[in-house]
This record gives C-alpha cells, structure tokens and sequence, in this order.
C-alpha cells in the first residue's frame, strides 16, 4: 500500500489542478460575456463580439449561440448563420438556435434555409407554435389548402385568440369553401385587429 500512496498523492494534485483550471477559465469566459452584455447594451455590437472572441471556444454551443445573436444584431447575416448552424450542429435538439438561424436566414432572404429549420423543429417539438404556423403559410402559397388547414388549426386550437392563426385559417377554410367557420375565424381576427384590411376582405367574401 505504501507503494500506492505517491501515485495517490499525484493524482489528487493532478486532480485538483484540472478543477482550479476549470474553475479560472469559467471566470474567464464569465467575465467576458458579462463585459460583452455590458456592450451590448450600449450599442456596441462590434466590441460585444469582440468581447467572445477572446474566450471563444469552437466546442462551446453557448458561445456560438452567443456569436450567431451579435453578427445578426449587425446584419452580418450569413457569418451569424455560420455560428448558428455550429450551436446545431453541437446541440442537435436545440430549438432555440434553430429560431436564430431562422431569424438569420429570413433577414438574408433565404426562405428556403428558414423554412428547413421549421420543418426540423416540428420533428423535435410536434406542437411548436411557431413552427407549425409558418410550414401553414408554405402550404397555403403553394394552394394545398387541407394540408395547411391542419397546421393553423393546431395554432388555433392552442392559441385561440391569436390573430395570424385565426386569418390563416380563415383565408384557408375560405379556399376550401367552408365559408362558416372561416367566417367566424375572422370575426375572431378583427376583435383581436378591429381595423385589419385583410380580415375584413376575408368576412366580406365569407357573405
């Protein structure tokens, strides 16, 4: 046993260093992100990255996270894509940075990245609001009016004041020629929207 005890002893000392490093480089990595919040909450969106980058670590999903957010706040829209798709690529289920990339993708007008992701988040989150509303608005542009039907109308069921599901839905049940419940999707819509021009079309052609 005694043999034993200097290999003990070097592996506790081994041991300890791993954590009072660990420990020195979260602080590191807190006290820049605070520094960059700091700067970004001053405007300051090129120093607020700057801030990261020093600490930046590739295998870090929260940095990356962090990155895609300040490239978009200054409309480097496919360098934050870049970052986004990382925080994705560490964090296969995450919704949120698929939102980010989403929002990304839409500002560089790439529709059909943006809607990608959508459908993505549907295979993680069956009920994401979100989501489930605009793979609807694909389905409706493209007139296949029973298919986007069934997307609006689990929005609606979970959110049944929400304007965009209920003007949605109606324009789609106008389509199909279901003029009563559109009707009443749209009475819905213009009591959240009392003056909303596309509603009130929608109600006239329901009569």
């Amino acid at each position: 046993m005694e043999l034993l005890n200097p290999m003990v002893r070097l592996f506790a000392l081994s041991f300890c260093f791993v954590l009072t490093s660990q420990a020195q480089t979260f602080e590191q990595m807190q006290k820049a992100m605070k520094q960059s919040h700091s700067n970004e909450y001053r405007g300051d969106y090129a120093a607020a990255m700057a801030d990261v980058q020093k600490v930046y670590k590739a295998d870090s999903y929260e940095m990356n996270l962090r990155m895609g957010w300040l490239l978009y706040s200054q409309k480097k829209y496919p360098q934050s894509l870049e970052y986004y798709q990382k925080a994705i690529d560490l964090r296969k289920y995450s919704v949120e940075a698929r939102l980010g990339f989403i929002g990304s993708a839409n500002a560089n007008k790439a529709y059909d990245k943006a809607y990608a992701k959508y459908e993505e988040i549907l295979t993680i989150d069956p009920y994401n609001s979100a989501a489930n509303y605009w793979v609807g608005v694909n389905y409706y542009k493209v007139k296949k009016y029973n298919v986007a039907a069934k997307y609006f109308e689990l929005v609606v069921n979970m959110y049944p004041f929400d304007y965009d599901a209920n003007h949605m839905l109606g324009w789609t049940y106008l389509s199909l020629g279901r003029m009563g419940e559109a009707r009443h999707l749209f009475q819905v819509a213009l009591m959240n929207k009392p003056d909303d021009a596309s509603a009130k079309e929608g109600l006239l052609k329901c009569n």
